[in-house]
């Protein structure tokens, strides 16, 4: 972690020694360059310290001393960056003013000499403490020191704490047995803790497998590998599986010699080698290359926590990943109840408090074993005991020895991260437990924090989805929604592996976490997180220090919402204030006065007015006001240079319809001058000429467009715009009235890019370009009211994974053709009010698994062909005509049959303003979450 911070740091130093400023002061310079030679020798020594530093109490002490330095040097430079910010003003209190700056700036420039000079004393005291340690340094090398715990040493996990091994290990036996006779990997992927190594151990033990290959051979690889020392394990452990002594010549073979010794020795026979607690590609291309290709049978089993390698081998080899799941509430039940009661059931009185320990533990077996050695030594009668280690799991793993093992098999995985992915993920511990985190907002978060290391040919957000991606592979955060064109939208972080990165974040001043009365912070606290409550905030020490401040669920009224208030002294280096969901009635005064602030979210707050003074931030880079009830943003916005994303948005959902109604914000004219955005959605077409929607064709940086009250006459110039927003992405807009006409289809060369398509309005035709977005995996058409059956033109789109259509033809039969739509897994038709038949050719969407029908009243039968989908596993209907219900129902309904392929059939009705009595809506996943779920009347069932 703290290589990180000095990383940080050194981008910043090089940047500021490019400044004019520094150039007017050449000792200054001297001693900044001094500064970072120093950081860079100490930086590569860091990378083995960091993982080390837990061994030795010492060294911990030196890594801390190196954090905050690096720390302070940050506070420094913000200060000094601070002194240059100024506010344009005019007229005489102007020039009293300037002159105020002018003064400040010269004692800020004698204020940073001062403290550069302390600083680089620190510095090279730091320098000079390092000798004492005797670290191998490898500055090439990008991984840590071998760490202080390894999961294959110790199998932590009997066969019986895994309740549910029973299928699982048939499965893998399965796929051992089974298949090609050429050489397989077969991948057992999932988070630390789950029993991966503990099932392939009983797979690999297992009579049947033992006698089917004649050469087995189970290797634990060490972390970080040594190449040769590894292909030397495996020849060892094979000419012991052989009963032969290992040749003395052994030890002194090169890598190759290894690896031409181990494809002898496996050539001609069917062998089985498990790989056990894989970590990364660069392990398995060493070891692969030494496994011979025969065609005996052979297979390569591995475990691993990354899917990035668990999907490399595979695919490599023509093999199979087979995903470990947590355990289910049922399994984890019966786990927690045999270790930690002795006659394997729970007392009444500790039920409720069993269950809430039990949800912490998140299906983790691991997690519960350890918890349960915990609770096996409390007094069953003394409900407080069990309450306490309830209400306090994550200090009972810092203390509690019985806890240990967990704590370092779950820290293993945080300690193998590159430095660049630590902040990153340490940074999810300042939100609430149980929380979904929007994937986006992370991402904004992780920017404005200064987290993203650019690269060239990136944008920052490409790059941070590529940081999110490698999470998500290392199995370390968890995809909570996934939209229907695979997008991850919100991820979450098991409660475990949670409360260890709250650990560690403390430990290193990372954040701090506000949520009941008593909590003290660190002096020099970098970032806070409230939740729930302001009021434990006004007694507490001053944050000056404060780089970040988070609100999550205060129900306190905000309307006097004050920072002076809350902080005395002020936030005066605060670059992040996300004060999404609060109570918030009008734009707080003394935001405007924080000139570092990159990250501001006032979402779904009440607020309605945005002040001119706004362009005092002029770092700000992202702006949310998504779901406020901001209307018109001031010109003053055009001050905010660095802004790239725009959110000044809201929706309200339609009673019944599965569209939801937008309405955007009117932005000033001259908004092309803000050319770093990414996100501008949703802005209103003024009736300005069609001068707006001509300016944002200057925007080439935008990645999503939102635009709403388009008219028909600024068509063209919509048009002229969008053929020159080659990055475009994402792509909506909506008429002024339903019934007007927006003309697009004068596109001639749309953006190649782009992937999600949204027209609300009547269309003279469809846009003919549209079925050249060989990119398009999401299209919606609302309102289109078509004379021409548009499946005609959309049919070919080989990535259209969902397809959405309201109104949009008036015809009476939709035709979907043999080998049409080949990629399409979701399709809703809505409200087509002449639709009379839907024929589906055989060959036509092969992919389909959700179909959704409503508001056809003239749709009397299910569709023709609907037999041919095999994947189709939902069919669902809403307020549709009974001919069409009644046919469907399992007892005598005459097309029951067509339909008896798919899991799940549902119906319901809308019926004067609300839902009959014995029929709900049921609302698809892709359906905005502020629709209520409710349970829909089951037709059909497997």
């Amino acid at each position: 972690m703290a290589e990180s911070v000095v990383t940080f740091l050194l981008d910043r130093l090089t940047s500021l020694i490019e400044q004019e400023e520094v150039r007017l002061f050449s000792g200054v310079r001297a001693q900044i360059e001094d500064i970072i030679d120093e950081l860079e020798r100490i930086k590569a020594f860091l990378r083995v310290a960091d993982a080390k530093e837990d061994d030795d109490p010492q060294l911990k002490v030196w890594v801390k001393q190196v954090r905050d330095v690096a720390y302070e040097i940050e506070d420094a430079l913000d200060k000094f960056r601070l002194s240059h910010s100024h506010v344009h003003r005019h007229g005489f209190h102007a020039s009293l003013r300037k002159l105020s700056r002018i003064i400040k700036k010269l004692i800020a420039r004698r204020q940073i000499a001062g403290d550069i000079q302390t600083i680089k004393s620190k510095i090279r005291s730091l320098s000079e403490g390092r000798g004492k340690y005797k670290l191998d340094v490898d500055p090439g090398s990008t991984k840590a020191g071998k760490p202080w715990f390894r999961q294959g040493d110790a199998l932590l996990l009997e066969e019986a704490d895994l309740v549910a091994i029973g299928e699982p290990k048939r499965q893998l036996i399965e796929l051992l047995m089974a298949g090609e006779s050429g050489r397989q990997a077969i991948s057992v992927v999932g988070m630390g803790g789950l029993g991966k190594t503990t099932l392939v151990k009983q797979v690999y033990e297992d009579a049947r497998v033992q006698k089917r290959f004649k050469v087995h051979a189970w290797i634990t690889v060490s972390q970080p590998f040594k190449i040769k020392r590894l292909l030397r394990h495996i020849v060892q452990k094979i000419f012991q599986v052989i009963r032969k002594p290992v040749p003395e010549e052994v030890d002194s073979m090169n890598i190759d010699q290894l690896r031409e010794r181990i494809k002898k020795l496996l050539q001609q026979t069917r062998y089985l080698i498990v790989l056990d607690d894989l970590w990364n590609n660069n392990v398995w291309d060493a070891i692969n290359h030494a496994l011979p290709h025969n065609s005996n049978g052979s297979r390569v089993m591995i475990t691993t926590r990354n899917a990035a390698v668990a999907s490399a081998s595979s695919m490599e080899n023509h093999g199979m990943v087979y995903h470990l799941e947590p355990l289910s509430p049922e399994e984890s039940w019966t786990l927690f109840c045999r270790k930690t009661f002795p006659e394997n059931s729970c007392p009444p009185n500790l039920e409720g408090i069993c269950q809430s320990i039990l949800t912490k533990c998140g299906g983790l077996p691991l997690a519960i074993v350890a918890i349960s050695a915990v609770l096996a030594t409390k007094d069953k009668k003394n409900i407080e005991e069990w309450a306490a280690v309830s209400g306090s799991i994550g200090a009972q793993i810092e203390e509690n020895d019985q806890l240990d093992n967990m704590k370092k098999l779950l820290y293993l995985s945080f300690s193998d991260l590159p430095y660049h992915l630590k902040s990153c993920f340490l940074y999810l511990s300042i939100f609430p437990d149980l929380d979904k985190i929007d994937h986006m907002r992370l991402i904004r978060l992780w920017m404005a924090e200064g987290f993203v290391i650019e690269r060239e040919g990136k944008t920052p957000e490409e790059v941070a989805e590529s940081y999110l991606k490698e999470l998500l592979d290392r199995s370390l955060i968890q995809a909570a929604e996934i939209a229907t064109d695979g997008r991850v939208k919100s991820c979450r972080i098991h409660d475990l592996l949670r409360e260890i990165i709250i650990l560690k974040s403390r430990e290193q001043n990372f954040a701090a976490i506000e949520k009941e009365q008593g909590t003290m912070w660190p002096d020099k606290v970098r970032r806070l997180s409230i939740f729930n409550t302001l009021q434990n905030v006004i007694p507490k020490r001053t944050p000056s220090h404060l780089r970040s401040l988070l609100i999550f669920g205060v129900e306190d009224s905000l309307t006097e919402f004050s920072i002076p208030k809350l902080f005395p002294k002020g936030l005066p280096l605060l670059t992040v204030l996300d004060l999404q969901g609060a109570p918030l009635d009008m734009f707080p005064r003394e935001v405007v006065n924080l000139l570092l602030l990159r990250y501001l979210s006032l979402r779904d707050t009440k607020v309605k007015q945005i002040p001119s003074s706004i362009r005092n931030l002029q770092n700000l880079e992202t702006l949310d006001l998504k779901h406020s009830l901001v209307v018109e943003l001031p010109p003053e916005i055009l001050n905010l240079k660095r802004l790239r994303h725009l959110l000044v948005y809201r929706y309200e959902v339609e009673s019944y319809a599965r569209f939801n109604s937008r309405f955007g914000v009117k932005v000033p004219a001259g908004i092309c001058g803000l050319q770093s955005l990414q996100k501008l959605c949703f802005i209103e077409a003024n009736h300005d000429n069609g001068a707006l929607m001509a300016e944002l064709g200057r925007m080439n940086q935008l990645r999503r467009l939102g635009i709403f009250k388009l008219r028909t006459e600024d068509g063209v110039t919509v048009c002229s715009s969008v053929e020159k927003l080659t990055n475009l992405r994402s792509l909506s807009v909506s008429s002024v009235e339903k019934e007007m006409i927006i003309d697009l289809t004068q596109i001639s060369c749309p953006p190649q890019f782009l992937q999600r398509l949204y027209l609300t309005g009547c269309l003279e035709n469809l846009p003919h370009w549209i079925s050249s977005l060989h990119n398009l995996v999401r299209l919606f058409l609302k309102w289109s009211r078509l004379k021409e059956d548009p499946l005609v033109h959309l049919q070919g789109l080989p990535n259209l994974v969902h397809l959405e259509l309201l109104q949009v033809y008036d015809g009476e039969c939709l035709h979907f053709k043999e080998g049409g739509f080949p990629s399409l897994k979701l399709l809703g038709i809505d409200k087509l009010e002449g639709l009379e038949e839907i024929i589906i050719d055989e060959g036509a969407m092969p992919c389909l698994e959700k179909l959704i029908i409503q508001r056809c009243n003239l749709l009397k039968k299910v569709p023709s062909g609907i037999e041919h989908l095999k994947s189709l596993k939902l069919l669902e209907f809403f307020d549709m005509p009974d001919e069409l219900i009644q046919s469907l129902l399992p007892d005598g309904g005459e097309d029951h049959g067509k339909v008896a392929h798919i899991q799940a059939v549902y119906y319901s009705y809308w019926r004067g303003g609300g839902w009959d009595v014995n029929s709900l809506e049921i609302i698809h996943p892709a359906t905005s979450s502020a629709m209520r779920r409710l349970e829909p009347n089951i037709l059909w069932k497997a």
